[in-house]
């Protein structure tokens, strides 16, 4: 077996996967990323659900107790939580276009940037395996007194996602600890997310706590910037 076979066996494998439809959670997001954007932060649990074989996320609630947004690969929207629509857009990329790390960001941008970025994360690292998906290992990285084996991932065209190309770090029991990027959506900046808080879920592994930092010149996490921050609990395939 090749490494990134290992990984997803030691994640749960997929013939377990496939028996769900889609995972989820409770969620607490904060971090410097958003008041940059001019939008609130705060401490809100929310409900995250992200669909394993079909590109849709939704967080509930948003804007209002009932509200939820709604994210596929054609179309972001906020909506009622009986599907009425609120405010929506079907042209993604233009919704972009010339953003900067400053530029404000109203309910449908940041709606889109929760959506692909849970998607992303929930379906790492079996998402690694998806057809379009380039990986080949890069050099080992030294963290602290560990030394973590990499992947570089280069996503396709069609896959909306940070970037490209992004890197993967697992330590010595295939768990990712570690997921390089950078933010196209805001200006293109670097970022590391450290990963840890594992849990097993119907046996599958899932971590519960990221922390994305900008990655500074050295390639080593900027821990006075940190842009968002996840928590997770109650974690469920469904």
């Amino acid at each position: 077996m090749s490494f990134l076979d290992d990984i997803i066996e030691a994640h749960g494998g997929f013939d377990r996967r496939k028996a769900f439809e889609r995972i989820e959670a409770g969620a607490v997001t904060t971090g410097g990323l958003f008041p940059l954007k001019g939008l609130p932060t705060d401490k809100t649990r929310r409900r995250m659900k992200v669909w394993l074989h079909e590109f849709r996320a939704s967080v509930s609630p948003f804007g209002a107790s009932d509200q939820e947004t709604d994210f596929t690969l054609d179309r972001v929207a906020v909506q009622k939580l009986d599907g009425t629509i609120i405010t929506e857009s079907r042209d993604l990329p233009a919704m972009f276009a010339g953003h900067g790390l400053n530029t404000a960001w109203g309910p449908l941008h940041r709606a889109y940037f929760n959506g692909y970025a849970m998607w992303l994360y929930l379906n790492s690292p079996f998402l690694l395996a998806a057809k379009g998906v380039e990986v080949c290992e890069m050099d080992p990285w030294v963290e602290r007194d560990e030394e973590w084996r990499v992947l570089r991932a280069t996503f396709p065209g069609t896959m909306i996602t940070h970037s490209r190309q992004q890197d993967f770090y697992f330590d010595h029991a295939h768990d990712l600890r570690r997921h390089d990027y950078r933010v196209d959506i805001a200006g293109s900046f670097p970022a590391a997310q450290l990963i840890g808080g594992y849990v097993d879920v119907q046996g599958i592994r899932v971590p519960t706590r990221r922390r994305a930092y900008v990655r500074g010149p050295d390639s080593r996490p900027v821990e006075e910037l940190l842009m968002v921050a996840i928590d997770l609990d109650d974690v469920r395939f469904l």
